[in-house]
């Protein structure tokens, strides 16, 4: 996934072997061979970076689910009571409607 923005792999930094001077190894070789090295740490930081960023979003919004699906299973309770409410208010409707009918009919028949 990131190996393609990647200089160096584990196992080439390992064989690598640097060429022997007169008075040691060639700096400029081991110095281009070092920034290969501080470019794919340099690589690897901002990789850590974005995916401790991706993480911290998605934990975010595992905990906003969390809290979304607490509230749903308090509604459903909620809901799974409320169906006694609900029939004693058709019932009260009922009795409104009876009420009105039967004094409705009285009115009129006292007029």
């Amino acid at each position: 996934m990131f190996q393609n923005n990647l200089n160096l792999t584990a196992n080439e930094i390992l064989e690598k072997e640097f060429k022997i001077d007169t008075r040691g190894y060639r700096l400029k070789e081991v110095d281009q061979y070092l920034d290969l090295i501080i470019q794919d740490y340099e690589t690897f930081i901002k990789i850590i970076e974005q995916l401790s960023k991706e993480n911290q979003k998605l934990n975010d919004e595992i905990l906003k689910l969390k809290q979304d699906l607490r509230d749903a299973s308090i509604q459903t309770e909620i809901a799974k009571a409320s169906p006694n409410n609900s029939n004693n208010l058709d019932v009260l409707k009922r009795l409104s409607n009876l009420e009105k009918v039967i004094y409705g009919s009285e009115k009129e028949d006292k007029e």
